[in-house]
């Protein structure tokens, strides 16, 4: 209640803004969660139903370890990304509080 006024969050989650705003974190968010759970589980099923993950990739070294560390990195890469999409996410939401003179959405 900047402005005296309680806000209406009715009327903020009817906005066009907001619903932009829903929308653009649904097209990120849903594919890289589904992205993340493939990768994630590819490697337990990989192991335990076949054995194409065993073959040497550098020396003694297997694919399944190789498999295992990528997704360290896969992990921070997507962490780096959501970080920045995320600042995106924060403009819209400014802006949204901005037009409904609410600062404690």
């Amino acid at each position: 209640m900047s402005n005296g006024k309680p806000i209406q969050y009715e009327e903020v989650a009817q906005s066009e803004k907001f619903k932009k705003l829903i929308g653009s974190k649904k097209r990120f968010i849903i594919p890289m969660t589904v992205f993340f759970l493939l990768f994630y589980f590819t490697l337990p099923i990989l192991t335990s139903y076949t054995k194409v993950l065993n073959n040497p990739a550098i020396g003694p070294i297997s694919w399944a370890w190789v498999y295992a560390f990528a997704q360290f990195l896969m992990t921070w890469a997507l962490c780096i990304i959501y970080s920045r999409k995320s600042k995106e996410f924060d403009r819209q939401i400014e802006e949204i509080k901005s037009e409904t003179g609410g600062n404690s959405l």
